[in-house]
């Protein structure tokens, strides 16, 4: 299988949007993988001091196509063999801290608790690549956990061009913490080649993003692409080298929990044979609901199930 590498130019970054009409900048087969640099930040964003910006960043916002979102998407890749109704299968193989700085930012009339907080805050921070740590400005060290925070593939065409902020069944801004390096994420395909689009990289986040923001910053990825004909999925799924993880997005949290549960429920009833009603008590028992993110409009909900609860089954 071959090894790509797809740079973040102007001509390969979609600033704010996703849209299955974006001609793709890569065209790979299945089972190759891909290097993805992408970049993370608005003009507003950026670091004061220039000698801290990485060398393309400055053209690419001046040259990328905008959108109605904050998002810089690297991409898309068209994945040779993929047909809608197919699943890719996308292993995220490595994440890479690539510049030594990440930003975080409080909005008026945004974040969880915006009567609370109404005001503006962004705040630039130190990452040291080296011990993979932030240092927070009240001195506090953290020990950083990389992910992307928006990536899938093309939404139906349909849908025309739409906000990157909004997660949805595509994937997209799911802002889930477990999806970081080693896991797997399953997405439905709803368009030929799939076009695999990757960005807004996040150094650390905990569940609910509850300000707006993580730690946004610059990552590479390595992903391997691979066309699934034998799987048949109407949302987005996971599984880490621990865990099977079920995802809900929806403007109602209560909804979006609901929405977990039941692709939880059907995936353990695939995997095992069990009745759906065991699968409910098996989820009451073992599985975890976590608040991926207050901040999207869709909320989301993961459900997060041990693979070792499957293990006697």
């Amino acid at each position: 299988m071959a090894h790509h590498h797809l740079p973040a130019t102007a001509e390969t970054v979609a600033w704010g949007h996703w849209d299955a009409a974006r001609p793709p900048v890569l065209h790979v087969a299945s089972g190759d993988t891909v290097t993805i640099d992408t970049l993370s930040g608005e003009p507003e964003d950026l670091h004061p001091d220039e000698s801290l910006l990485l060398p393309e960043h400055r053209a690419v916002l001046a040259g990328a196509t905008r959108g109605s979102g904050p998002h810089l998407l690297t991409g898309p890749i068209w994945v040779e063999g993929a047909e809608p109704g197919d699943v890719l299968e996308v292993r995220v193989r490595r994440v890479a801290l690539r510049q030594d700085w990440g930003w975080n930012i409080i909005e008026p009339l945004l974040g969880t608790l915006p009567e609370d907080f109404p005001l503006q805050r962004r705040l630039h921070i130190p990452i040291d690549r080296q011990t993979r740590t932030a240092r927070l400005p009240w001195g506090l060290t953290l020990p950083l956990d990389p992910f992307f925070g928006n990536f899938g593939v093309a939404p139906p065409a349909a849908y025309g061009r739409i906000t990157s902020i909004i997660p949805r069944e595509h994937g997209g801004n799911m802002d889930n913490r477990a999806l970081t390096e080693g896991c797997t994420v399953y997405f439905p395909v709803f368009n030929r080649g799939a076009l695999f689009s990757a960005g807004d990289g996040h150094a650390v986040q905990g569940d609910g993003e509850v300000c707006l923001t993580a730690i946004e910053t610059s990552l590479t990825g390595d992903f391997e692409l691979i066309v699934r004909k034998d799987l048949k999925l109407a949302f987005p799924r996971a599984e880490t080298a621990t865990h099977l993880v079920a995802m809900g997005m929806n403007e109602d949290l209560d909804d979006a929990a609901r929405q977990a549960l039941r692709h939880m429920i059907a995936w353990i009833v695939e995997c095992t044979g069990l009745a759906a009603v065991d699968a409910y008590t098996l989820c009451s028992i073992a599985a975890d609901l976590r608040v991926t993110q207050m901040v999207d409009l869709n909320k989301g909900v993961h459900c997060m199930l041990p693979k070792t609860a499957l293990a006697t089954v």
